[in-house]
């Protein structure tokens, strides 16, 4: 509904973003397709319990006493039997595609073709399995964690604030990408779902019941998370901190081991693993959402058409496949870091930030609420309070706080090298990485260019031009909901002929206002 412009390029930005998280986060998919099928196996292929891993835990068992560390199984498991990352040297040996984790991928992109395939009406009836399957899970797991031993433990620290974390920029930046991903800010996938609302649907109502829903849903999950790994440090003998990881090593390596010192730990893993694939295609639901909708609204021939659209739909995926492929290589771990630690997580941030710029300080902060305010119409007393609270947040708090963020990161970049593991990736890795993260930047500021160059007036003017609603925008969407009469004004057609009226039709219309008396 809005003018080709600044808000074009602001989508253009998400769309390079959302096919950066499509690429790999498929893959995280896969991965959890292998744990799962693996995960049928008594005992589990990672647990000390099984006949090849004996040597491996009594070195381990033999390491407590020398001080020298070792590989665990559950890190041998995942870096040989998952990755093959022992049998690359980095960015610049891929290898050869793992064929397991290639046939994993390939499940992954049928399943969420055939959810997709009908659009919003599929995916939206998956959602409800998807969405709701890992609470019972998360329940369940919360439950099981609190009959632990060392349980507290694990809660105590979970719980424990370090305060001098926060001077880490890489904690800043794990916490910007995780409430972006949960939330689906700046990949339009959330915005291409709610234009399948009703004109006058409370939007305010549905944002503090998902943002309020998203944050404890986060902070209930970390009790079912660090009640078994403080289980699990207390099998061990060590603090909480030396069993819990960051990134794919807590769900791959971390919380496997820990299910793994559990009776029946084959059922607890079977129900992990598919409550981390529920997750993963509903999160994958979103990014996809947000491309398809994108496409079709720019090429509307092939959402009439069911046969162009399944087609289109197939050739995306197969299409995110094929690219897909270079991460499940024997280095692929290596280019699913460079792309999760620069790509994504600066592209969010970026459009983000211009997101805010444009509608608070061109397109105008009040003229926003006065359109949710329309939109709502019935806006109750509460509505207007809220709203101050979000133009504070549009105008100062969000804009402020992401450009420290980033600032804080670039700093940390210049002074710090990425690695994964004991590989330390080299300068033109990072120069890589910063430049598919700028990517969607660059595009946004040469779409705006593009968009400003085509008005007149001022630089301001420009802008306010390039981002202002259609005058049909309010006709058109009334229109739609029944309640025209209420704000529009009846137009006034020029007939090119005269009428001329007769006795009847007064007494007609005479009858008429009687009736209605």
């Amino acid at each position: 509904h809005l003018t080709l412009s600044f808000p074009l390029c602001i989508g253009i930005g998400m769309i390079c973003v959302s096919t950066l998280v499509c690429l790999y986060y498929n893959v995280i998919i896969a991965w959890t397709f292998y744990y799962l099928g693996s995960s049928f196996q008594s005992p589990l292929p990672w647990s000390c319990d099984a006949i090849a891993n004996a040597p491996l835990c009594g070195n381990a068992n033999a390491s407590n006493i020398t001080g020298v560390k070792t590989l665990s199984p559950t890190e041998m498991f995942w870096n040989e039997r998952v990755l093959g990352v022992v049998h690359s040297e980095g960015l610049h040996d891929p290898g050869p595609v793992r064929w397991q984790l290639a046939l994993c991928l390939l499940a992954a992109w049928i399943i969420i073709f055939l959810c997709m395939l009908k659009g919003i009406r599929s995916s939206g009836k998956v959602v409800y399995v998807t969405a709701t399957f890992p609470y019972f899970v998360l329940v369940v797991l919360i439950i099981r964690g609190a009959t632990l031993e060392g349980s507290m433990q694990g809660v105590a620290f979970y719980l424990t604030p370090d305060w001098g974390r926060l001077a880490n920029a890489q904690v800043w930046n794990d916490a910007a990408s995780q409430i972006f991903y949960s939330l689906g800010i700046g990949v339009g996938g959330l915005l291409s779902m709610a234009s399948y609302n009703k004109f006058d649907n409370n939007v305010i109502r549905d944002t503090l019941v998902i943002t309020t829903g998203n944050c404890g849903t986060s902070f209930f999950a970390g009790f079912a998370i660090f009640s078994i790994l403080g289980h699990m440090a207390w099998r061990k003998g060590v603090p909480v901190g030396q069993v819990a990881d960051t990134g794919p090593g807590l769900a791959f390596v971390a919380y496997p081991e820990a299910l793994a010192l559990l009776p029946g730990s084959v059922f607890w893993s079977i129900l992990f693993f598919l409550m981390l694939f529920m997750l993963g295609v509903d999160t994958l639901f979103g990014n996809m959402e947000g491309i398809t909708t994108a496409v079709l609204d720019e090429f509307p021939h092939l959402r009439r058409n069911a046969v162009h659209k399944s087609l289109f739909l197939g050739a995306l995926c197969f299409g995110f496949y094929l690219m897909g492929l270079l991460l499940v290589t024997n280095g692929g771990i290596y280019w699913f870091t460079l792309i999760d630690s620069f790509s994504t997580s600066f592209g969010l941030i970026i459009i983000t930030l211009f997101m805010c710029i444009g509608i608070s300080f061109f397109y105008g902060i009040n003229q926003f609420c006065q359109d949710i305010i329309d939109m709502i119409c019935h806006c109750p007393p509460w509505c207007s309070k809220v709203l101050l609270y979000f133009k504070a947040c549009w105008v100062f708090f969000t804009p402020f706080l992401l450009l420290f963020i980033l600032t804080y990161i670039f700093i940390e970049m210049y002074n710090t090298s990425l690695h994964y593991g004991s590989y330390v990736y080299p300068r033109w890795g990072k120069a890589l990485g910063v430049c598919m993260g700028a990517t969607c930047c660059l595009q946004i500021l040469i779409w705006a260019i593009v968009a400003i160059s085509k008005e007149t007036g001022t630089l301001k003017d420009r802008f306010q031009k390039a981002i202002r609603p259609l005058n049909s925008w309010r006709v058109n969407n009334l229109n739609s909901t029944g309640r025209v009469e209420e704000r529009v004004e009846p137009e006034r057609v020029e007939a090119p002929f005269t009428v001329t009226l007769t006795d009847m039709d007064f007494t007609a219309m005479t009858w008429e206002i009687g009736s209605q008396a």
